[in-house]
């Protein structure tokens, strides 16, 4: 059976990781790309070295320009400047900007039918970069990031109850970013609402905890930042569109009205499949909430104005 072909951007922990996890999926080859020389070809030859112990036999390619990539079916964008202890996001704006931008040019050159999964920060303005540089219709530019920010949010709630993060749902909207916007009032334990399992304190303290969550791992290793659920984030992306599996799931997508936001790429549940986003989903938000996700839309507004002024 012909595989599926997968291009990762950025052979750095996040992109490393991201390809491990995809060629151990054994559905896609797998091309690492990164402008180091030696370092893409080294941790593809690793990764492929694993494949007779761990039983899959995905072809994992490491290279130093695109041609390798050619006719990839999804493309992950995780290349850039990572964030520095004390770095807010939106620093890394002009520097990220240019770097995918380039990226961009040279993906859609070689896979002009790809759908692009941006996972670069700041994450929101990224896609826009991503987008207007790929001319794509947007169904096929979506960003990573509301699915790391809930893993976060459930991983708290659980921990917090005692339970298995099996059994939470929840999910964060709006930008990637200390903005974001994760959602008590649809955050359950085995349908059980959280505002009824916890005091109001704690519920704000685990909001507040999901909002640092990539800040608080920033912290503690001081030099990098997350790449274990951010690649595992990136993976599920990539499983739901190439095996058409229609989750829903909290991304990053293009918004034309949806929630009264026009132009604007914003954290928001939609269908995720072969064609990529295949529809928006409109949650029924109370006034808190939908003002919540305005204030983190206006905050990606402002990085949006920063890289067109």
């Amino acid at each position: 059976m012909a595989k599926w072909k997968v291009t990762v951007v950025g052979a750095g922990n996040v992109g490393g990781t991201t390809a491990q996890r995809l060629a151990e999926r054994n559905y896609a080859d797998v091309v690492l790309v990164d402008i180091v020389e030696g370092l893409p070809q080294g941790k593809a030859l690793d990764i492929l070295e694993s494949g007779p112990i761990l039983g899959y036999d995905s072809n994992v390619t490491g290279a130093n320009d695109y041609e390798e990539t050619a006719g990839s079916d999804v493309v992950v964008i995780t290349s850039g400047s990572p964030r520095k202890p004390g770095m807010s996001r939106d620093d890394l704006l002009k520097t990220n900007q240019n770097i995918v931008g380039s990226v961009t040019e040279e993906v859609v050159k070689h896979s002009p039918e790809t759908i692009l999964v941006v996972v670069a920060n700041p994450l929101d303005a990224m896609c826009h970069v991503a987008m207007e540089t790929s001319g794509f219709p947007r169904e096929r530019v979506v960003g990573m990031a509301g699915i790391l920010d809930t893993a976060r949010y459930r991983t708290f709630i659980a921990e917090e109850l005692g339970v298995s993060v099996r059994d939470v749902f929840a999910l964060v909207l709006g930008g990637h970013g200390d903005t974001m916007v994760p959602l008590p009032s649809m955050a359950t334990v085995g349908g059980v609402a959280i505002t009824e399992l916890l005091a109001e304190d704690r519920v704000e303290a685990i909001v507040d905890r999901t909002r640092q969550g990539g800040a608080e791992i920033v912290g503690l290793l001081q030099s990098g930042s997350a790449f274990y659920a951010p690649s595992a984030a990136a993976a599920e992306m990539v499983d739901a569109i190439l095996l058409d599996q229609k989750r829903i799931l909290p991304c990053a997508a293009y918004l034309q009205g949806e929630y009264g936001l026009n132009d604007l790429f914003v954290g928001v549940p939609v269908k995720l499949g072969a064609s990529g986003i295949e529809d928006i989903v409109e949650l029924g938000l109370n006034d808190e909430e939908l003002g919540d996700l305005n204030d983190s839309a206006d905050s990606v507004r402002e990085l949006v104005q920063v890289l067109h002024g």
